[in-house]
């Protein structure tokens, strides 16, 4: 089973009917191994971008402690390389929770995203200078 990370813009639309990619995702979703891996920056951003909707936001978390997402742990020591991946791409003004999910891609060897934000994802580059594959294409 291939294992993929999930971004901030899948999980709202999918939580937001009338996004303007709600069914694109959803559809997505169905073919996806589960569970999605994703982390905490992500799931604050999705929540706060969802704020306007209270069953939006309990459906968020319901996807987390029903098994839908999981989010991978990240110690104290290894927010210096998330830090250090903010200033490489600085240009770019990366949001915490992309670089988080790069430094995740990187430590998990997972070159599969699910994103709606194809324009800094292929840009990212994984080690050896690999680029993510970004579902839905």
């Amino acid at each position: 089973m291939k294992r993929l990370l999930v971004d901030t813009g899948p999980l709202v639309a999918i939580l937001s009917p009338d996004d303007e990619y709600h069914q694109t995702c959803a559809e997505a979703l169905r073919r996806m191994p589960v569970p999605l891996l994703s982390c905490w920056p992500v799931i604050t951003e999705a929540a706060w971008l969802l704020r306007k909707s209270p069953r939006a936001m309990q459906e968020l978390l319901r996807l987390v402690s029903g098994g839908l997402v999981d989010l991978l742990p990240l110690k104290a020591g290894e927010i210096s390389s998330i830090a250090a991946l903010l200033k490489r791409h600085s240009d770019m003004q990366p949001e915490l929770a992309d670089a988080t999910l790069v430094y995740l891609a990187e430590r998990e060897q997972i070159d599969t995203i699910f994103s709606l934000d194809r324009r800094d994802f292929s840009v990212y580059r994984l080690g050896r200078k690999r680029v993510f594959q970004i579902i839905p294409e």
